[in-house]
């Protein structure tokens, strides 16, 4: 198989269809999928979303959290759109990894030993 200008313009209007590569290449005859994608990839032609890929997730709303999701608030309860982060929790925490690390911060031993001061200066 050789790519004529006659199939190379055959595959960019295609592709400009959103055709998958296998469907392009069953169409075009031939030719396998990755010859497509490679030559897609040669003429620089727009890259489009993996199919298999999931899109990511908005979040939590309040009935779907479970013990073991992330319970950290993102957004204004107020408004449609607020949910909850909704990762995957650290055992024993209410919060995934990212959001623990904000949660709880370390106290430095300057200010902690100017709490025991003040404490005892009473």
């Amino acid at each position: 198989m050789s790519w004529t200008d006659e199939r190379v313009q055959q595959l960019k209007d295609l592709w400009a269809q959103g055709l998958s590569a296998s469907e392009i290449a069953d169409i075009l005859g031939d030719i396998t999928r990755n010859a497509v994608i490679g030559k897609a990839h040669r003429l620089g032609l727009s890259g489009r979303p993996s199919p298999i890929k999931k899109k990511p997730t908005r979040g939590a709303t309040i009935l779907a959290l479970t013990e073991r999701m992330c319970k950290w608030p993102v957004g204004d309860p107020k408004h449609q759109d607020f949910h909850f982060c909704g990762k995957p929790s650290l055992p024993g925490l209410p919060y995934c990894a990212e959001h623990a690390a904000v949660a709880y911060q370390p106290t430095s031993s300057g200010k902690k030993r100017d709490e025991d001061r003040s404490v005892g200066a009473a």
